[in-house]
């Protein structure tokens, strides 16, 4: 048990280097596979129905999760002849590269980065056209709708929003259920953006994946709050945003993460935007601020990066405290026999 903790750690963290290295590969991406998977598997199963839907979450979330856990008990050496065929070292080795690749596959806090950069440094520079065609690669906005200020403070909610869904949310995951942990949140992350939004097509069928990830986020975006109002510039500003406005969004996730932000760098987010076809009017975050600058951007970037950081940091030794806290109730160990 204890190797096992130990273990994970080790891999946690050669993955987060990992994603800061290498980042997302531009093909062959496992999450992208993920989502290919996934599709063929609703154009099958698609029906306007919460039932169906509900059924394509169990089938693509539970598939990934229960390979993901037997992929991990072979690494384990769990079967009967492996621990006699297979070094512990080895074994040992083995789980810690499982975690290191699998924490890099599913963490996104760089490629997120880069892609804010891209349309802040388009921003910068006066390139409208460059910045309306990288935007969607971080939001689904409509970016022929947006000003420049207006696609600056796309970036900066999305940039908050996904270091929750992409960095800590996964970490949390991790820590509390190994791969498959950190396997079933991207999985279930990936199909919330596939099916749970609220269009026609989906307000029924992606029910179930949308409202899983509601579950799913709800603790790592909380963790996300927390340590923004820590690493963030202006520490009691991020923690007032966040206690007046952070349930005034309409996602129970993206509200907290938002307004911390918004709080942490002293700018107004929220507001009126289109997405999806269809034109939101969502709740104004830090409203006495001014409103997002383009340089601003790179400011958003530094946080998240010190957010991810950290949570990695806090997810680590949790899962370490936790893994010695269960060792000293175990019958046999130095504690119990004193305590005798």
């Amino acid at each position: 048990m204890r190797g096992e903790h130990a273990g994970y750690a080790c891999g946690a963290a050669l993955g987060f280097l990992g994603d800061l290295i290498a980042a997302d590969p531009r093909r062959g991406h496992p999450v992208a596979a993920f989502g290919r998977a996934a599709g063929a598997v609703e154009r099958r199963l698609w029906r306007d129905h919460r039932g169906y839907g509900a059924a394509h979450t169990v089938l693509c979330a539970g598939g990934a999760a229960a390979g993901a856990a037997l992929l991990q008990r072979a690494v384990r050496g769990a079967a009967p002849a492996s621990p006699s065929s297979f070094p512990s070292s080895l074994r040992g080795g083995a789980r810690v590269a499982l975690t290191a690749a699998t924490v890099w596959a599913v963490l996104g806090g760089t490629s997120l980065g880069r892609e804010a950069r891209a349309v802040g440094g388009a921003l910068t520079a006066g390139d409208l056209d460059v910045a309306r065609e990288r935007l969607p690669h971080l939001c689904g906005r409509d970016p022929q709708a947006l000003d420049g200020p207006q696609m600056a403070r796309a970036v900066v909610e999305s940039v908050a929003e996904n270091t929750s869904d992409a960095v800590v949310g996964a970490l949390v995951w991790g820590a509390l259920g190994g791969v498959p942990g950190l396997v079933a949140f991207r999985a279930v992350n990936t199909l919330d953006a596939m099916v749970g939004h609220k269009s026609p097509r989906y307000r029924r069928f992606g029910w179930a994946a949308a409202r899983l990830d509601d579950l799913a986020g709800w603790p790592g975006s909380r963790l996300t709050a927390a340590l923004t109002v820590l690493a963030g510039p202006d520490r009691r500003g991020a923690l007032r945003a966040w206690r007046a406005d952070g349930g005034a969004h309409p996602s129970p996730n993206a509200g907290p993460v938002e307004a911390s932000f918004a709080g942490a760098l002293g700018v107004r987010l929220g507001g009126t935007l289109a997405y999806g076809g269809r034109v939101e009017h969502r709740p104004v975050l830090n409203g006495a601020a001014p409103p997002v600058a383009a340089d601003d951007i790179e400011r958003a970037v530094r946080l998240s990066r010190r957010v991810s950081v950290l949570a990695l940091a806090t997810t680590v030794t949790a899962r370490l405290v936790a893994g010695a806290a269960l060792r000293a109730r175990q019958p046999g160990s130095r504690r119990m026999r004193r305590s005798r």
